[in-house]
C-alpha cells in the first residue's frame, strides 16, 4: 500500500517547540478523544484547533517535540486533523510517538528557504513516499529527507499496532486477519 499524499494548508512554528506548548500539561487530565481540542494551546498558535482543517502540515524549525516524553502530544495534533509535520529536526521520542501513531514526520534541510517562500495558510502537498513537498501556489517543490522502509511500512499500516497486526497475519500468528 501506498501512503497517501497530504495536501492541506500551512501552519508555521519556530525552534525548540516542546510538548508543552504542543499539549499542555493541563490537557493530560481529560479524555482520549478530547485531546484534539488543546492542540498547540500552549504555542504560538493558540487558537489553532479552530483554524486546522484535515490534511494542513505544519513546519516547524529545530528541534520540534523536545521536552517531556509524553505521547499524547502527536496523538492531539493528528486528531486535530494535522496531515504531516515538517521539520529541521525532531526530538527522538517525539519522532517515535509520531511515526508509531501514524503521525508523518518528516526532516528536511529546506526549512528557511520554505519559510521564506510559503505564506501562511498557502496550500502544499507532501509526498510522503518520495520526499518532495509542492507548493501549490507557485509550483516550487522542496526536498525532504525520505523516510527509512520501516518508518514508512509503519506509516503505510497507519501506525505500529497495525503494522504489527500485519505481520502476525502474513506470518499466520493471528487468526482474526480481517482488512478494514
Amino acid at each position: 500500500m501506498i501512503v497517501k499524499k497530504v495536501k492541506g494548508r500551512v501552519f508555521f512554528l519556530g525552534d525548540n517547540i516542546d510538548t508543552d506548548q504542543i499539549l499542555p500539561g493541563y490537557a493530560m487530565s481529560v479524555p482520549a478523544c478530547q485531546l484534539k481540542n488543546y492542540a498547540l494551546k500552549g504555542s504560538s498558535i493558540p487558537d489553532f484547533v479552530e483554524k486546522v482543517r484535515p490534511g494542513d502540515v505544519i513546519i516547524g524549525g529545530k528541534n520540534f517535540g523536545c521536552g517531556s516524553s509524553r505521547e499524547q502530544a502527536p496523538v492531539a495534533l493528528k486528531d486535530a486533523g494535522v496531515g504531516a509535520v515538517i521539520a529541521a529536526s525532531f526530538a527522538m521520542i517525539f519522532r517515535k510517538n509520531s511515526i508509531n501513531i501514524g503521525l508523518p514526520v518528516i526532516t528536511s534541510e529546506c526549512i528557511d528557504l520554505m519559510k521564506r517562500e510559503i505564506q501562511e495558510g498557502d496550500q502544499v502537498e507532501v509526498d510522503i513516499e518520495s520526499g518532495i513537498l509542492l507548493h501549490i501556489d507557485s509550483g516550487r517543490v522542496y526536498e525532504l529527507k525520505k523516510l527509512s522502509e520501516p518508518a514508512l511500512a509503519t506509516l503505510r499500516a497507519g501506525g505500529l499496532i497495525n503494522r504489527v497486526r500485519d505481520i502476525l497475519c502474513e506470518r499466520g500468528e493471528l487468526i482474526d486477519c480481517k482488512k478494514a
